[in-house]
Parts: C-alpha cells; sequence; structure tokens
C-alpha cells in the first residue's frame, strides 16, 4: 500500500459487511493539489478593481486601528488568526464564492500589513529595503509560479495548487505595495495624497498600454494589482492620520467602518447577481 501511494495511486479498500461490497478510495495529496475543477477567484471587472482598492484601503485602517487599539503583539496575533480562517474558508470552497474570496484578500491585506510595519518597526527595516526585499520575494514567487504551472493567468487558477501560488502573490504584493506606500509618504517626504497621486497615474498609465498598445494582458493585471496595494494605503493614511501628517484627520476607526460597509455592499452584489464568476473554458 505505501508502494502503491508513493507511486500517486489511489488506494483501494473493500470490506464486506452482510453481504453489501464498500469500496473506499483515498486520493494522494500530489494527486488532489493538481486535480482541476471550478476556477477559485473571480472575473475583472470594475467591480473587481473598486473592490480591490478598498480592500487594500481596508487593510492598512484595520492594520493601524488594531496595533493602536489594543497591544501590538495580540494584533498581530489576531491578524494571523484571520489570516489562516479566512484562507481555510476560501480554499475549503473549491471555487469562487464572492463572501469567502473577498473576506481572505482583506484579511491577507491586514496581515500584509501588519508583516510590512513589523519589519519596520520591530526590526527597523528602512523602508527602501524592505521595499526591495519584499520585492525580491513576490519576483520569486512568480518565477517558481510560472516554472511550476508554465502560466500567470488568473484565468487557469483550477486547482489547489494554482490557487496557493496565486495567494502567495497577493499577499507578497500586499506586502511590497505598504513598504512602497510607507517609502514614497516618509522616504521621500511626498505625503500620503500626493504618493496616491502618483500611484493612480501609474495605474492609468498600465491601462492604457494594455488597452491602446496591446501590452501583455497578465503582465498589465500584475502590475496594476501591485500599484492599487499603495494607492488604497495612501488614500487611508490620508483619511485617517492628523493633520501634522499631511492627514485628514478622520481617524482609523471611522475609515475601517465606511470602507467595511463599502465592502460589505458591493460583495452582496456580487454574490447575488453572480456577474464576476469566471466560466470554464475546458
Amino acid at each position: 500500500m505505501c508502494a502503491s501511494l508513493l507511486a500517486g495511486a489511489h488506494t483501494v479498500v473493500e470490506s464486506n459487511f452482510s453481504g453489501v461490497l464498500v469500496r473506499s478510495t483515498s486520493q494522494p495529496v500530489g494527486s488532489w493539489l493538481t486535480t482541476k475543477g471550478a476556477l477559485r477567484v473571480p472575473e475583472i471587472t470594475v467591480a473587481f478593481w473598486v473592490i480591490k482598492g478598498l480592500s487594500t484601503a481596508l487593510g492598512e485602517s484595520t492594520s493601524d486601528y488594531l496595533v493602536h487599539a489594543m497591544s501590538p503583539q495580540l494584533a498581530v496575533v489576531l491578524g494571523f488568526v484571520g489570516f489562516v480562517v479566512a484562507l481555510a474558508l476560501q480554499f475549503r470552497m473549491g471555487r469562487y464564492v464572492a463572501w469567502t474570496y473577498w473576506f481572505a484578500v482583506v484579511m491577507v491585506g491586514t496581515f500584509g500589513t501588519m508583516a510590512a510595519d513589523v519589519v519596520h518597526v520591530g526590526f527597523h527595516v528602512p523602508y527602501t529595503a524592505s521595499t526591495i526585499l519584499y520585492a525580491v520575494v513576490l519576483i520569486a514567487v512568480f518565477v517558481v509560479w510560472q516554472r511550476t504551472e508554465k502560466t500567470l493567468s488568473i484565468h487557469s487558477i483550477d486547482t489547489p495548487r494554482r490557487e496557493a501560488f496565486y495567494w502567495a502573490t497577493v499577499g507578497a504584493t500586499f506586502a511590497m505595495g505598504t513598504a512602497l506606500g510607507d517609502f514614497t509618504a516618509y522616504t521621500l517626504h511626498l505625503g500620503y495624497f500626493p504618493s496616491a497621486f502618483i500611484f493612480a497615474a501609474v495605474i492609468v498609465l498600465v491601462a492604457l498600454g494594455y488597452r491602446l498598445m496591446r501590452w501583455n494582458a497578465i503582465l498589465s493585471f500584475w502590475f496594476a494589482y501591485v500599484v492599487t496595494r499603495p494607492l488604497g494605503a495612501s488614500i487611508a493614511d490620508g483619511l485617517a492620520k492628523p493633520h501634522h501628517v499631511s492627514g485628514a484627520g478622520i481617524g482609523d476607526g471611522p475609515v475601517v467602518l465606511v470602507l467595511s460597509v463599502l465592502i460589505v455592499v458591493l460583495v452582496a452584489y456580487l454574490a447575488i447577481t453572480k456577474t464576476d464568476v469566471q466560466q470554464s473554458t475546458t
């Protein structure tokens, strides 16, 4: 039996109870990871980019709110627990479900922000260095993903292994985006809203390049996906932070509340209409 498992074969156990034949099969982990099924991420629509931007802002504000509302250590533990629970729910679905997907995005964003902040605050790593560090991590994830699956397209995320690569990429983009936003706001002394304007301009440039100059669709998507993180974080910080650090002074709590309501409303719309459910081409 051990040999058959190592060879990737199915294990079949037969027994007879009162003349009834019972057959049970167990699937090797390696086979399960690459078993194709329904697509596990949403179609790219306007709603996708709106909620993505809101979720990046929410992750930033939620992280900042929690580390000031309680001990930073407890906040990080709660963020990690939420991160694990959200991903467990998402993987358990085995397909795209609006509520679980966007809950995972928000929790990855929150914990990714905490991870980036821990590197800077806890280990005193400059924003320049942490931005480069997370950029290297992100590139490494892309390289391994491409070599393993031969594609980085979100239209091919139909196995647990491909989804694992997807969420690893999302986590790395959130961490790098957080560091990059802080780099422009603090290290370059640009402030929150000027930084947001720069990141928004970059996204518009990528969109125009894709639409008008036929830039590579996969590269354009992931480039824009990365930049939405510092864009959302810069806007959230600009609204929440006090005036003496170039913020509007609204506070993290109110910003978290408003962003949460907006996301819930939009996700509820998607859950009901299912307009962002990808249709498999296979």
